[in-house]
């Protein structure tokens, strides 16, 4: 199957099922055996991966990407042995982050919720013209991108997450704070947007926020 045939989706299922990494290995650059330069959209998914996995609190290094051609057994070997060993380092999913499997099954899960919106985002702000692993690597550590990811995305995840909690049971701005690990201002920023879209209301009796 060409990497260009990996879904985002793929990829977040794997660690929502309990994934400790996830390996895509594909055609060298250049190299595309179905002409479609799949490879550069698995790159692009691959990097972006990374960086809500690093957003969520997860090590980036649980999602790696390598070019290995069909004769290349050896190399491709060696390669997975490389990749076992960093996960053996590690440890297992969440727990080695030092995180409680209820938070990151919550992560994970609103990150899911948002996977048509960030395929949206994907191909429409983050997809690039030129057909270059540097040009895509460069990109992705860059100020743009932290830019755009933050513009587009990482408003939306805190939004989902604090939904989800709120699913649970009413929570105050501190309380809200706390577990999503921001500033009070910021909660109280999505908070606000949630209410004006009518997800939201403030219970007065409890002195809490709930769903609407």
């Amino acid at each position: 199957m060409c990497t260009g045939r990996v879904d985002l989706a793929f990829i977040l299922r794997a660690f929502a099922d309990g994934a400790d990494g996830v390996f895509i290995a594909g055609c060298w650059p250049g190299e595309c055996h179905y002409v479609t330069e799949g490879n550069y959209h698995a790159l692009g998914n691959v990097l972006l991966s990374r960086r809500l996995l690093t957003h969520m609190g997860v090590f980036p290094d649980r999602m790696r990407i390598e070019w290995v051609a069909a004769s290349e057994g050896t190399r491709f070997a060696e390669v997975m042995n490389d990749f076992v060993k960093k996960l053996k380092e590690l440890g297992p999913l969440g727990t080695g982050e030092g995180m409680d499997g209820t938070e990151l099954k919550r992560k994970l899960e609103a990150v899911t919720r948002l996977i048509p919106y960030l395929k949206l985002v994907e191909r429409e702000r983050l997809r690039l013209p030129t057909k270059s692993q540097e040009a895509y690597e460069a990109f992705y550590a860059g100020e743009e991108f932290n830019r755009l990811f933050d513009e587009s995305i990482a408003d939306k995840l805190a939004m989902s997450e604090m939904v989800l909690l709120l699913q649970e049971s009413p929570l105050s701005t501190g309380e809200l704070s706390e577990k999503l690990r921001l500033d009070p201002s910021d909660v109280s920023r999505h908070v606000n947007g949630a209410s004006r879209r009518g997800w939201v209301r403030y219970d007065a009796n409890r002195k809490r926020y709930a769903l609407a």
